[in-house]
């Protein structure tokens, strides 16, 4: 029932956003690198329509700030880089190539189809409102006209049309999907001899010679990076707030003015019988629907513990009649209000009467009843404290903001009159030019590293300028020792170099002795061998080398002997005996037949958008590559 009851309203703005933005393909991250001419710049062309420098960065920011309301807190840097906005170009342009075909093809969504999808396709059960129009509510989040969103919904129709033909008719011939499932179930049975880097360690023992040379070879690897020990301090509301003092009876009469905020929310569990009947069914239709729905309420009452048998017979509602109703905890909001008032009136073990909703008529059993306690003040003081704090810190920030910026400049040769004077307190750390891998705060902040970093704070160890890092925080740093880039010393560095030297060589002797059993196998071919296994492309109990070389070895002569690298990890020898018939009524088969045809789909469509780019000329800015180049040069 929750698919026509809750109201997802995330999943619907994922869904909507998946429909304006159609699933991008990269260009290539070297043909976006040079979209950073003048914002007039052409990035791109579909037949004689522009796409103009402006419109992508517009449309980039747009996406951004969509990526940011689904994930709030994440870091908008992941997305503003040139992978992201080649993908941004690319929507920009799959929506000028869909809409030309639109045009060209003649592809019309009459009012009837629109009105039809609209009123039926539960993605949009959300924001209908009881009439069956779009809410009013979802309208004034969007910034959008009802007829806005109608021309909006029409445009993507019509676009998903456009690839319909190819999607809805392709049938894959049995020979070539016996091939591709066969390929991805195929198991064959082999024996493995492994010879393994790490079963080898304990045997080398490389000479100083020998470890000498490898670290002139590799003196890259034993750089010490440039870096600082550095002092700062960090003026920001919550060093404020640390100096606020409050009164235990402010704390507590804040408490009481706002204890609706210190209450969990209330939640009411309940199992429901829905009678299907839209709000736009015949009136004959409808009746018909809630005389049933009076009916089942009577056998209900009847039978109060017979009421999950009756939902598992009777409900429309398919998602919950399975569970004999059962629609768990849920709070205010998440139900269609007539539904909501009437579950959130109700004690525990009573039925409602028939209640009449936009998707039919509902029989309701409260099951149970949770949430509505208040949390006492001892278990929320803290959160109280920084409630109240924090708008009498931001009063006082601007003031200590002109007092910090000003102090750490006028007595640069120390920061303990800042420190001083605001109260604040002195932070120690060691940095590099650039962020460390996870840091956060203050000290992952690009523009406060290359202050510490510039010549005057290096050579004369002043204070930086009052740097923000953030919002509502400024930060300065002071040098105390400063360490250039350098080749650190053998001494140093030995323990590493050692462990450097006996990997490379236990790889080598463990791929000169897996070579070696190879021939020997080779020149003997019964030789005695580990028990054989069965393999699979879902095997996971090998190295993805050896499952792929043991599939594709020439069985016409079997049994084939092979020998597989495994790069830094050794050697391995497998001798392939056979492939194993599989059984006809694998339930893997049928999934397998799935994926093959949706792959071909995939593929036939991907293919199909690729001819109508040719058709309606589409072309980048010259020094983008083709996407079949960005293709072959993706990892």
């Amino acid at each position: 029932m929750f698919d026509f009851v809750r109201t997802h309203t995330k999943l619907l703005q994922f869904i909507l956003v998946l429909l304006i933005f159609p699933s991008f393909v990269f260009f290539g991250i070297q043909g976006y690198s040079r979209f950073t001419d003048a914002s007039n710049a052409t990035v791109a062309k579909v037949g004689s329509m522009e796409i103009k420098q402006s419109e992508l960065d517009q449309a980039h920011k747009q996406q951004v700030a969509r990526m940011q309301q689904q994930m709030p807190g994440v870091d908008t840097k992941l997305f503003d880089t040139p992978e992201m906005k080649a993908r941004t170009l690319d929507s920009l342009v799959r929506d000028r190539v869909m809409r030309t075909a639109v045009v060209k093809e003649n592809l019309v969504i009459t009012e009837d189809r629109l009105v039809r999808t609209f009123k039926t396709d539960p993605q949009f059960a959300p924001i209908r409102s009881p009439e069956g129009t779009v809410s009013k509510e979802f309208l004034s989040a969007r910034g959008m006209t009802s007829a806005g969103f109608a021309q909006e919904l029409r445009d993507e129709l019509a676009k998903t049309q456009v690839l319909a033909g190819v999607t809805g008719s392709l049938v894959v011939g049995q020979t070539a999907n016996a091939s591709a499932v066969n390929a991805i179930l195929e198991r064959r049975e082999v024996q493995l001899q492994p010879f393994l880097a790490k079963d080898y360690l304990a045997k080398v023992n490389p000479t100083d010679a020998e470890l000498e040379a490898y670290y002139k070879g590799h003196q890259a690897q034993f750089h010490s990076n440039e870096e600082a020990r550095i002092e700062y301090v960090v003026l920001d509301l919550d060093s404020l707030k640390k100096q606020i003092t409050l009164s235990e009876d402010d704390l507590r009469k804040y408490y009481e003015q706002n204890i609706t905020r210190y209450t969990s929310a209330e939640e009411r569990h309940a199992a429901h019988i829905l009678v299907n009947a839209p709000k736009d069914a015949p009136a004959a239709d409808r009746e018909k629907a809630k005389a049933k729905a009076e009916s089942l309420l009577a056998e209900a009452r009847k039978n109060p513990a017979g009421f999950a048998e009756l939902a598992k017979k009777n409900s429309d509602d398919k998602g919950s009649a399975t569970n004999g109703g059962d629609l768990d905890f849920f709070g205010r909001g998440a139900m269609v209000k007539p539904f909501e008032d009437a579950a959130f009136a109700m004690k525990p073990g009573e039925i409602s009467n028939v209640v009449e909703s936009e998707f039919g008529f509902h029989i309701i059993k409260l099951i149970a009843v949770r949430g509505g306690e208040k949390k006492p003040f001892e278990s929320v003081r803290a959160q109280i404290v920084d409630e109240v704090s924090k708008p009498k810190a931001q009063e006082m920030y601007a003031s200590a903001a002109e007092q910090f910026t000003n102090t750490v400049y006028e007595q640069s040769d120390s920061l303990q009159p800042v420190i001083d004077k605001l109260k604040l307190a002195k932070v120690e750390a060691t940095v590099q030019r650039t962020p460390v891998p996870g840091a956060s705060g203050p000290l992952a902040s690009p523009k406060l590293l290359d202050a510490i970093f510039s010549t005057d704070s290096v050579k004369n160890k002043r204070n930086t300028e009052a740097v923000e890092t953030g919002p509502n925080q400024l930060v300065s740093a002071r040098v105390v020792e400063h360490h250039p880039e350098r080749v650190l010393p053998l001494a140093e560095v030995r323990d590493r170099v050692m462990a450097a030297v006996k990997a490379e060589q236990a790889t080598a002797a463990a791929k000169k002795d897996g070579e070696a059993r190879l021939a020997a196998l080779k020149q003997s071919p019964d030789e005695t061998m580990p028990a054989a296994v069965t393999l699979s492309r879902q095997s996971r109990e090998q190295p993805r080398q050896v499952v792929e070389a043991v599939l594709r070895a020439d069985l016409s002569k079997a049994p084939a002997v092979i020998g597989v690298d495994l790069g830094n990890d050794g050697y391995t020898v497998a001798r392939v005996v056979k492939r194993v018939e599989r059984d006809a009524k694998d339930p893997d088969n049928e999934r397998a037949k799935a994926y093959v045809a949706q792959q071909v789909t995939a593929a036939e469509s991907a293919a199909y958008y690729e001819a109508l780019k040719r058709r309606y000329k589409v072309k980048l800015d010259k020094a983008a590559p083709s996407a079949e180049a960005a293709s072959a040069a993706s990892p």
